[in-house]
């Protein structure tokens, strides 16, 4: 296990290395000088190495195993039966409501404990002088993350086109771009962006491939991935959703 660690520790600081480099042969030859608070940042990309490198041994470790043991629990053929009552040559999609629950909830709270989005919340919130609510914000792309990996496991459930899905979802978030306030819309595409980020990420990847692997008929390459992409564009369409609810509510409580 500690040799692990440090393999894991050693290739972060090879993948971490370049950034340094470029950062410091930038600042000399181009701005000129050395780096300000030099030391300061040689310390601070020694901490992201540690970090770097122990939180992926923490998603080989925990993560990657504990979404594939679910998927594979949630679909083994005793537990369907005995949730459904059926054989399995009679079940259909709607037997698996466990899944699509579990991988709902499990992305709503992973998507709340996201680093990146917390960091877009405070960031928003701040430079809104308030008029958007970080808790707010985080709790609607985690509505939208989570109903879309929870849709994004009932396609992979049932074998349907990802592209049928992605190509409806973009035509609906562009529909939302037009009609949204203009405030909301940036925020909305980056709150896509970042919480498909390091918790979300991998607990999602490794509950497409489990399912995949689990479900008859299913290919772990064909049909395993894709969630990330469900998790990205819903969060958008549920962000833009809450900025048209929000002004909605404002103009019913100006009538009033």
């Amino acid at each position: 296990m500690f040799v692990s660690v440090l393999a894991f520790i050693g290739n972060s600081a090879l993948d971490v290395l370049p950034i340094a480099i470029f950062l410091f042969v930038f600042q000399w030859l181009v701005i000129g000088g050395r780096m300000p608070n030099g030391g300061r940042i040689a310390a601070g990309f020694f901490f992201v190495v540690i970090g770097l490198g122990l939180f992926l041994v923490g998603l080989e470790q925990t993560l990657f195993p504990i979404g594939r043991l679910m998927a594979g629990q949630l679909t083994d053929p005793e537990f369907l039966m005995q949730a459904v009552g059926r054989s399995l040559d009679q079940l259909r999609w709607h037997d698996y409501y466990w899944v699509y629950i579990f991988a709902a909830a499990i992305s709503f709270s992973t998507t709340l404990a996201e680093p990146s989005l917390i960091a877009v919340a405070m960031k928003a919130n701040s430079v809104s002088g308030g008029a958007i609510g970080a808790t707010g914000l985080r709790i609607a792309v985690a509505i939208g993350v989570g109903f879309g990996v929870g849709l994004g496991c009932f396609r992979i459930i049932t074998g349907l086109p990802l592209q049928y899905f992605i190509a409806a979802g973009y035509v609906v978030v562009i529909i939302q771009t037009v009609m949204a306030p203009k405030l909301i819309v940036p925020l909305a595409y980056d709150s896509g962006g970042v919480t498909t980020s390091t918790v979300t990420v991998p607990l999602v990847t490794a509950l497409g491939l489990g399912l995949a692997e689990s479900v008859p008929g299913r290919s772990p390459l064909l049909d395993g991935f894709g969630l990330v992409a469900f998790a990205a564009l819903f969060g958008i369409i549920s962000v833009l959703a809450y900025g048209q609810l929000a002004v909605a509510r404002g103009r019913h409580t100006q009538q009033e």
